[in-house]
């Protein structure tokens, strides 16, 4: 697969929880670092992942916004 995103980050899945319409998905992708990616139920469905199964978080973005009160 080649994708123009050069933030790529290879790890492992080790949760997959489905909202109603969103799933969460927590890859480790390493030294105790774990992603967590927000996708359709659909796409999860699609992409079959499931825990245990290797997965590459693809990060794209233009902005990162981090807050606190």
């Amino acid at each position: 697969m080649k994708l123009g995103a050069r933030n790529q980050l290879n790890g492992t899945i080790v949760d997959v929880l489905n909202g109603a319409t969103t799933s969460h998905i927590r890859i480790d992708i390493g030294d105790g670092i774990i992603v967590t990616a927000s996708i359709t139920n659909e796409a999860v469905d699609e992409l079959k992942l499931a825990k245990g199964k290797p997965a590459i978080a693809v990060i794209k973005a233009s902005d990162v916004m981090v807050g606190v009160d």
